[in-house]
């Protein structure tokens, strides 16, 4: 009895060793960037009681058996040819997460979170036939009460509601919470529960879209969540600097599919297809939108590969504004490229983000876009949380996605694409006000500054 303890400790240690050996075998065979097939070997090499499991529970990518039965993405109808009029489409290649362009929307921008409150709420009491909300946060405070009281009024109506959580993202979110909700007649789910992912690999691939779709007509979509520091009823400077967007048409239709898959995988319930009434489609509306699905459940990085033709085939200008920026070296060397070639590139961040490692993560990156002619603005006021990018004169795009790995490599997520001259002269106004609250990044010269940004830089794709 007395050898027992050691005996164990051994045994530990050996199956320890063993299972290290195994993932650093998984790790070297999966289809990853150098740069985080690095990381994630020094992880497990160099402080292995700590990345063996982090690896176990953050380090699969499309991987998971799980992932695999989420049905794909591929929508039905065909990509338009360049030659339709929208030459400068993102999805003209027929990406594969890339839905067919419509033309007759309606769009309209929501750049304050009391804005968005607003929209949010009477979009949902004007409902007459289904409500469909997805969000990765929904804030346990005055707002996402708001948002629960509104949905279960509909309910109790018998309006049918459907509402879809990302476990981690709203993982304070319990039954008793939404228990006005649910009483009332309301489904709910939550994408990928944690605690049915025990060292499943599966916790690094949260569901980060955002949508609330109404009668399979409209929709609000963009970056904000459904919590006070996005959105409320009144202006507040706690508020982060966000933006969404109102659309309605047959784009909104295109959410909705998004949603209907999302809920099939997280609930194990089929919703049915969306099939419009004829009569309700606006012909004075001329807006040009299209979505972009990107994650596990599409083939390839759609999104990634979207923004960097883009950039290529960029001829004047690349404005791009996002809370993070932690980009794979591909990225990172198409946005240096069209910086060298003369482009107009500007990158609007947060001058201090909510996430300190990821600004420390970033700054190698901003200073190698710098060094190849980029501006670098940083956002005074407060937490930026805005996404979006102009490209020329021709297409913005926006969405939930921010320009990191963890966005465009792990995340579920979802672009929407606008070829509209007029939203686009909208938006540059914006980001116009934006950039008259930043300051111009400084580059530094310290090598011990150069240190750290390397440091930074080479656990980013952990981030």
């Amino acid at each position: 009895m007395d050898h027992l303890p050691g005996i164990l400790i051994h045994v530990f240690t050996t199956a320890g060793f063993l299972l290290a050996l195994v993932l650093l075998a998984r790790i070297l065979t999966q289809r990853r960037s150098p740069t985080s097939t690095l990381a994630w070997l020094m992880a497990v090499v160099l402080v292995p009681y700590v990345g063996v499991p982090l690896y176990l529970l953050l380090g699969g990518r499309k991987v998971s058996r799980r992932m695999a039965a989420k049905q794909k993405i591929r929508p039905a109808a065909p990509v338009l040819p360049a030659d339709e009029g929208l030459e400068h489409q993102l999805a003209s290649l027929g990406f594969r997460g890339g839905f067919a362009p419509t033309r007759r929307n309606r769009l309209g921008l929501l750049l304050r979170g009391e804005e968005a409150y607003a929209a949010t709420l009477r979009l949902i009491s004007r409902a007459q036939e289904t409500i469909h909300v997805a969000t990765f946060i929904l804030g346990r405070d005055p707002t996402g009460r708001a948002i629960i009281a509104a949905l279960a009024a509909k309910a109790r109506r018998g309006v049918p509601v459907y509402l879809l959580l990302d476990a981690l993202g709203s993982v304070k979110i319990n039954r008793r919470f939404l228990a006005p909700l649910t009483s009332a007649g309301g489904r709910v789910a939550f994408f990928m529960p944690m605690l049915h992912l025990p060292f499943r690999g599966r916790a690094n691939l949260r569901n980060h879209r955002k949508m609330v779709v109404v009668d399979g007509q409209t929709a609000i979509v963009g970056g904000m969540n459904l919590a006070r520091e996005y959105m409320g009823p009144r202006a507040s400077q706690a508020h982060w600097q966000d933006l969404s967007l109102e659309i309605r048409g047959p784009a909104a239709e295109q959410a909705l599919e998004i949603f209907r898959l999302d809920w099939q995988f997280a609930a194990q319930e089929e919703i049915g297809r969306w099939r419009p009434n004829p009569g309700s489609a606006d012909d004075t509306a001329s807006t040009a939108l299209q979505f972009i699905a990107s994650g596990p459940d599409t083939e390839g990085d759609a999104l990634r590969e979207a923004l960097m033709i883009s950039l290529f085939r960029a001829a004047q200008r690349v404005w791009i504004t996002t809370p993070y920026f932690v980009p794979d070296d591909a990225l990172l060397d198409a946005l240096c490229m069209a910086a060298r070639r003369g482009i107009d590139l500007r990158l609007v961040l947060p001058r201090r983000s909510n996430h300190r490692l990821a600004d420390l993560a970033r700054e190698s990156y901003l200073s190698q876009l710098q060094e190849a002619g980029a501006r670098i603005l940083l956002y005074r006021p407060r937490m930026l949380h805005a996404k979006a990018m102009l490209i020329d004169d021709r297409v913005a795009v926006t969405g939930s996605a921010n320009l990191d790995m963890r966005s465009l490599l792990l995340n579920y997520e979802m672009a929407l694409c606008i070829y509209s001259p007029e939203i686009i002269r909208e938006l540059e106004d914006w980001m116009r006000q934006l950039m008259a609250d930043c300051g111009e990044r400084r580059p530094h010269t310290s090598p011990s500054l150069a240190v750290l940004e390397g440091i930074g830089r080479l656990f980013a794709p952990l981030l």
